[in-house]
């Protein structure tokens, strides 16, 4: 009886200690987070077995397909699909009991070349594309209908420039903005159980943040079967700062709109998409300072996210570790940005316990 009271009083004590005194490497994000929202991470093929794949199950409780689902890798032939990578995936998540979020029906980019001209190599006319955006989207949702919950259903419509709301992709030239709408249609008619949603960047520099929501606002006054917007996340030590992460949440979450952070990483450099290589004098070292920048982010945009929580329905990372990240690519190729939570040996950074260090509510 001395003994088991002791064991008690043990566990009584554990239980009062903040999370960073806690064990963590027991604890995954989805254990501190379990009663805020699913915590998820962007996956391949490759990333589903060895080490990988034990931080994903112990870290992440809902995974997205990186590229497998999107339309050229999964759809590369009118006549052909895919499969076998975004099943490997959606099985990986069913014998884990894990979440899947879908990405993406719609895009400018990945997309096959063939969708958009006839066998003679003109432009397909708006009808012709449509229908084809139609099968496609019924085929695929339809495949994993119950086994994913949630859909990227179009991705970055929404242009850069701020001469115009659309970006002028093949999908608009062809189509005007009835591509938009027929895919929302499309995909709540093959799958009336997912949720469905917008998804881009830079949602919270207000200019662009102003034009998404026009797109949004249009979408929901026509009762466009739209669910929620996806705040892509790709963030860095710079931006965004409190003020425009909580307007674009609260802007967004005004039309009814759910709210999830889809592609979350925070890189140590700013963002500079025109230049593509890296200068041979460059210090790409993930330093004290950075590494203490990077931590007083990630602990911002996790307060205000929880802070949220009545809205933000699910954050997913773009990436599982700073091992390997899109970001070692572009936009400044062989640069490391270390914006992962978990280190290049997949162990858990500073920033990490920021992150988990909060009083449960």
């Amino acid at each position: 009886m001395k003994k088991l009271s002791i064991v008690c009083l043990a566990l009584l004590l554990l239980s009062h200690l903040p999370a960073a005194a806690q064990n963590t490497s027991t604890r995954g994000l989805k254990d501190y987070y379990i009663n805020y929202f699913p915590i998820g991470v962007a996956v391949s093929p490759r990333s589903l077995t060895g080490a990988d794949a034990e931080l994903i199950t112990r870290q992440f409780n809902s995974i997205t397909p990186e590229n497998a689902m999107k339309m050229g890798p999964i759809h590369p032939r009118e006549d052909f699909y895919n499969w076998a990578a975004a099943d490997s995936i959606v099985n990986f998540a069913q014998r884990n009991g894990m979440k899947v979020r879908g990405h993406t029906l719609c895009w400018h980019e990945q997309t096959p070349g063939w969708l958009f001209k006839d066998a003679a190599g003109n432009t397909v006319s708006k009808d012709v594309l449509l229908q084809r955006l139609k099968n496609h989207i019924t085929t695929v949702v339809n495949r994993y209908k119950g086994k994913i919950y949630a859909w990227d259903v179009v991705n970055e419509a929404v242009d850069d420039a701020s001469s115009r709301v659309l970006r002028n992709s093949l999908w608009y030239q062809i189509c005007g903005d009835e591509f938009i709408v027929k895919a929302f249609e499309y995909a709540h008619a093959a799958d009336p159980n997912a949720q469905l949603f917008y998804n881009d960047y830079n949602t919270e520099r207000p200019e662009k943040r102003e034009r998404i929501y026009q797109l949004l606002k249009k979408l929901v006054d026509a009762k466009v079967p739209i669910h929620g917007v996806g705040l892509q996340g790709h963030w860095s030590i710079y931006e965004p700062s409190e003020n425009e992460l909580r307007a674009a949440i609260e802007k967004f979450s005004s039309l009814g709109l759910k709210v999830q952070v889809t592609e979350l990483d925070i890189s140590v450099y700013p963002w500079e998409k025109n230049r593509r290589a890296k200068r041979p004098d460059e210090n790409d070292s993930f330093t004290a300072e950075r590494e203490q920048q990077q931590l007083e982010q990630y602990k911002k945009v996790f307060r205000i996210f929880r802070d949220y929580k009545n809205v933000i329905t699910g954050i997913t990372f773009w990436g599982v570790s700073d091992r390997r990240t899109w970001l070692d690519e572009y936009p400044v190729n062989g640069r490391k940005n270390y914006p992962m939570l978990f280190d290049q040996e997949r162990k858990p950074k500073k920033a990490f316990e920021a992150v988990v260090s909060f009083k449960q509510e």
